[in-house]
């Protein structure tokens, strides 16, 4: 209890304050445009918090951190273009929601469910952190193959009713996540000679090639005038409406803390793994990836519960969760600190004031995400077709080349645009192809370690952990068979049931007209107009013109 007090001593400083609000509102900003990245933004003020007290400069690299993983939704949602690589799975419904006039709710969807998810993670983070973090060093090589090997099952999932094109994309990023140096023993694989290539594919540059660019080139291609159909209809947050929605926010919360306590993997898979998982849960998956309210709030919630999961290593083993967290080491080790078990026991007011700060880190986030999406959808509005998709191939450009200052990853984005393009144009899922590129890497570490480790045996297949993760992998690939069996059976049964509703239809409009013409006739008995051996009919024209 003195420790939770001496954190809330802490975090009511004025200065923590301000700069937790400050880093929230920069942090929206850097998240919403297009390839900017949470870990370019906390890269960016990380020099800014050295004149800073360690608590204040944490808060405000925290506050960039949660609002740009957040705020990555708003362009994913309104113009199909995910701010940051953990919003890709926003797109779908997200994107859906806006073109059929749904782009307040569903922004607000996003808002609420990332406040959700970052709040429970928080809560997981800081009373469940020490027991977590164990458990999470018992995941060695062979636990982290099985576990990117169950991720990569979901990509049967995801592209229901496009099985074949969805498993050839995920090869495709399989084998574009394989282009560098070999991640054992060094060796350039795929290089071809080229020197740009030795370091591999930056993701960012691929990730707004495929989604940001390839969109800008459809809508050119469609369009002359764009309809983005922005125009919300009116909507309110009724208690049904969270009731609906809570479900899924609590599942992806769930999944993305647990996710992202593993070095290395961080919210951009749990928001997919979310995503998938939301949808096997549900009763009605037709609406998935057509504008469903659920797969905004499974996928929000997991990536921002992922953030809190990424700091459990990072905090108490001083080992990074994922690539932004790494960047907070740097900062407490500027400010003398060392990240670990003996920063719990040294100074516990920075690590409770760390966790009350990031709690209060959602609440302003919540409260300015709340309020201002009618601002986000305004500005979409009010940008003319002929500026905005332009405007948008300039930001890609910036994006790409700011990560590293490199012309090569503009030239990767471009590349990647055309063949975002052209799956589109195809039919090609383009999920699929980044979770090959991000989980390529870890499941091929994974495996060789293991391999390594046990001499080539694979016995190591054999320990509990990755055993369960075996079975579940197992069970996960049978359900998409299942369902794939099972789809064309349903899309049958449906049309047979479709047929005889129309059947039924055409039958009760013509049993109407024969006691219409019944009537007619017991009405003018004598009137020889109405031909009483005439049958009636039910006709196209007669029964428009009833």
């Amino acid at each position: 209890m003195s420790n939770w007090m001496d954190g809330f001593s802490a975090v009511a400083d004025f200065q923590v304050v301000i700069m937790l609000v400050l880093g929230v509102l920069i942090g929206m900003v850097v998240g919403a445009l297009p390839g900017i990245s949470a870990t370019v933004g906390v890269a960016l003020l990380l020099p800014f918090t050295f004149a800073l007290e360690p608590l204040a400069g944490m808060m405000l690299l925290l506050g960039i951190y949660g609002g740009a993983v957040y705020a990555g939704s708003i362009p994913a949602i309104l113009i199909r273009t995910p701010g940051t690589p953990a919003s890709a799975a926003t797109v779908a419904d997200g994107h859906a929601m806006a073109m059929a006039g749904k782009g307040v709710q569903a922004l607000k969807i996003s808002v609420l469910a990332s406040c959700i998810g970052g709040f429970i993670g928080v809560l997981l983070l800081a009373f469940f952190s020490p027991v977590i973090a164990d458990f999470a060093l018992g995941f060695g090589s062979s636990a982290n193959f099985m576990l990117a090997l169950f991720a990569l099952t979901i990509i049967a999932s995801i592209s229901e009713g496009r099985m074949v094109k969805g498993l050839i994309a995920g090869f495709l990023g399989l084998g574009i996540a394989m282009i560098g140096l070999d991640t054992i023993q060094g060796f350039p694989r795929l290089t071809f000679g080229n020197a740009d290539l030795i370091s591999g594919i930056s993701f960012i540059p691929l990730m707004i090639g495929l989604f940001a660019v390839s969109e800008a080139f459809l809508q050119v291609e469609r369009v002359a005038k764009l309809n983005l159909k922005m125009k919300p209809e009116k909507f309110s947050a009724t208690p049904s409406w969270f009731r609906k929605l809570m479900p899924s926010g609590i599942l992806g919360s769930a999944i993305g803390f647990v996710i992202g306590i593993i070095p290395g993997v961080g919210g951009d898979i749990s928001s997919f793994v979310a995503y998938n998982e939301s949808k096997r849960a549900a009763k009605d998956k037709s609406k998935y990836g057509k504008g469903d309210p659920r797969g905004i709030a499974a996928a929000e919630s997991a990536k921002n519960a992922g953030t809190a999961g990424a700091l459990v290593p990072t905090l108490t083993l001083g080992i990074p969760g994922d690539v932004t967290s790494a960047v907070l080491i740097g900062a407490l080790t500027v400010h003398g600190l060392q990240p670990g078990p003996t920063l719990f026991t040294g100074s516990p007011d920075l690590i409770y004031g760390l966790f009350i700060g990031f709690a209060v880190v959602y609440l302003v986030l919540l409260i300015l995400g709340w309020f201002g999406t009618g601002f986000w959808v305004k500005l979409i509005e009010s940008v003319p077709p002929r500026l905005l998709w332009p405007s948008v191939i300039v930001l890609a450009v910036v994006g790409s080349y700011a990560m590293r200052s490199s012309v090569f990853d503009v030239l990767v984005m471009f590349l990647a645009a055309i063949l975002g393009y052209i799956m589109v144009k195809g039919g090609f899922p383009l999920a699929p192809l980044i979770i090959g590129v991000i989980l390529g890497p870890i499941a091929e570490s994974g495996f060789r370690r293991a391999m390594i480790i046990n001499d080539g045996s694979f016995r190591w297949m054999l320990e509990p952990i990755p055993l369960v993760l075996g079975i579940l992998t197992v069970a996960s690939i049978g359900f998409a068979i299942w369902q794939a069996v099972r789809r064309p059976k349903l899309i049958d049964k449906a049309d047979q049931l479709n047929k005889a509703d129309e059947q039924s239809s055409d039958d009760e409009q013509s049993s109407d007209l024969a006691a219409e013409y019944n009537d007619v006739r017991d009405d003018h008995p004598d009137d020889d107009s109405v031909d009483a051996t005439a049958a009636p009919t039910s006709t196209d024209d007669e029964k428009g013109t009833r």
